[in-house]
This record gives structure tokens, C-alpha cells and sequence, in this order.
């Protein structure tokens, strides 16, 4: 893979908190496309869409659980990343790039249990770039980049199926409204509090979660 050391030279430790602080801003990004943040988070607005609750609950509440849950998901990567790159930075016993380094190669063990090989392939086709015959040659930008496709894929395959349910209730309601002629009231007015009803009675939080943190490998 891709060696982070060979992005940064040996800096000055202040020069080094500069440059720290200059790839903190690229963190958001790296949770994005790093993590599985992407899919629990789309999967918590397609759900609160087929609800029909517009804003609630509140998006910075989605995103905090969606936090929440990839630490979860993400639990042993994080603490081995905390052992053997952020603690060995703070003590002064690596420097910058190799704590990159070795935070990219605990994250990418993650992105390839869950990517799809082909999409590998295509982004690979799409570089003009031979195959890697080993995972160990596969590079960030692909690896990377194939990751967030197949993570995308798969939390719209999961929106459909969390919305299947709730459609199916808004045209039983909207069928009923129309048999009684009441063509005025809105379909969904009337058929929110019974999906909030059903919704609750099942558990649904709980399916979704615990659903959601089973799907990563």
C-alpha cells in the first residue's frame, strides 16, 4: 500500500504541530471516506425520510449517533491506533509521518473487509494502472475511492428496504382517504402518527442500529 511516510518529510516538532494541524482539517473528509460513518448516516436520513418527520430527529443529532455508532463499529481499530500511533507520538518514541502511516494501515484493514473487488477493478481500469497482485499493493487513492463506492451502494440498498415498509402504509392510508372522499386531507398528515406508532412498537431504533453495526465485516 501506499506508505504516509513518504508525505511528509522529518519536520521540526514545531513545524510538526503546523503540519498536525493543517491534516486535522482534512479529518472530516477521512471519516467520510475511511469509515463507516457514510452508510450509517445515510441510512438514518433515508430513515427519517420514509418517516416523514422532516427534521426531527434534528440532523446533528443523526450525525452524533452516526459518531456513536462507527466508534463502535470501529472500537478495535481505534484502540490499536491509540496504542501504536497516537501514544508512541505523544511520548516522542515516532515522529508525524510514521503515525500517519500506521493510522492509514489500521483504517485500510477495515476498508478491505468491506470493499468490493469490483470496484477495485474499475478504478483501477479508470487510473490505467495494472491490478496489484497482493493486497499489500493496493493504493490509498483506489482502495480509498472503491470503499466509499461500495459503502454508497450499500446504504441505498438498505434505505430501500427501510422505506418499503413505510410506503406501503402511506398508500393503504391514501387508499383509504380516497375511498371516503376525502381527497383535501393529506395522505401523509394522516398516515405519520400510525408509521411513528408501528415504528415504536416494533423497536425500530434498535433494529436499525443493531442492523447497521452487523453489516460491516
Amino acid at each position: 500500500m501506499d506508505s504516509l511516510t513518504n508525505l511528509l518529510p522529518d519536520l521540526e516538532p514545531s513545524l510538526q504541530i503546523v503540519a498536525l494541524l493543517f491534516l486535522l482539517s482534512f479529518l472530516p473528509i477521512m471519516i467520510v471516506t475511511m469509515t463507516p460513518f457514510l452508510r450509517i448516516i445515510l441510512v438514518m436520513s433515508l430513515l427519517r425520510q420514509a418517516i416523514g418527520t422532516q427534521n426531527t430527529p434534528p440532523t446533528m443529532v443523526l450525525v452524533g449517533l452516526s459518531l456513536v455508532i462507527t466508534s463502535y463499529v470501529l472500537g478495535p481499530e481505534i484502540n490499536k491506533i491509540n496504542t501504536e500511533a497516537l501514544v508512541p507520538l505523544a511520548n516522542n518514541q515516532i515522529q508525524l509521518p510514521a503515525a500517519l502511516d500506521k493510522t492509514y494501515k489500521i483504517l485500510s484493514g477495515h476498508m478491505m473487509r468491506n470493499v468490493e473487488t469490483k470496484d477495485l477493478k474499475f478504478f483501477y481500469q479508470l487510473s490505467r494502472q495494472p491490478l496489484p497482485k497482493n493486497p499489500d499493493e493496493i493504493k490509498a487513492r483506489e482502495l480509498a475511492t472503491a470503499y466509499l463506492l461500495g459503502e454508497l451502494r450499500r446504504s441505498f440498498q438498505i434505505g430501500f428496504l427501510v422505506f418499503i415498509p413505510f410506503l406501503v402504509i402511506d398508500l393503504i392510508v391514501a387508499n383509504i382517504l380516497l375511498a371516503l372522499g376525502m381527497i383535501m386531507l393529506s395522505p401523509t398528515i394522516v398516515s405519520l402518527p400510525f408509521k411513528i406508532m408501528i415504528f415504536v412498537a416494533i423497536d425500530g431504533w434498535d433494529l436499525i442500529i443493531k442492523g447497521l453495526a452487523q453489516s460491516f465485516n
